[in-house]
């Protein structure tokens, strides 16, 4: 049986956790939304599976709650473009999501409340993420 992650996040203490299992996922950018009638912020990408010794990727969905305004910067127009989630911080107004390419999306939450939940078992990456200084 393939062990997968789940992971609740109910403080700004655990959102840089979380934000680095999240790093350098890759997600489509019609899988990111937001649904102001429930305040939830979604995405589901391909994480790299960083806590492993090998090169994987997992299925994951990362859910935020209680979520009262998200605004998108830099956004790409079209919905089949690929951005990389390089990093989720946390501050007294909320969270923010920063992606490849200047784009991030704001938002404003009443408390933490995150959810991080693979989907399915990791399989083999064609590569490892590289970051350059």
């Amino acid at each position: 049986m393939s062990e997968q992650l789940r992971l609740i996040g109910h403080e700004a203490d655990d959102v840089p956790v979380i934000s680095a299992l999240m790093q350098d996922a890759v997600v489509r950018v019609d899988d990111i939304a937001y649904d102001a009638r429930t305040r939830r912020f979604a995405l589901v990408g391909n994480r790299f599976c960083w806590e492993k010794k090998e090169a994987l990727r997992a299925r994951t969905a990362l859910r935020a709650e209680c979520v009262t305004r998200a605004q998108r910067k830099n956004w790409p127009a079209r919905g089949d473009a690929v951005l990389s989630l390089l990093a989720i911080r946390a501050d007294e107004r909320g969270l923010t999501l920063d992606f490849s390419g200047g784009a991030c999306v704001r938002l404003e939450t009443e408390c933490v409340d995150l959810l991080l939940e693979d989907l399915g078992g990791p399989w083999g990456a064609k590569a490892v993420p590289r970051h350059e200084v």
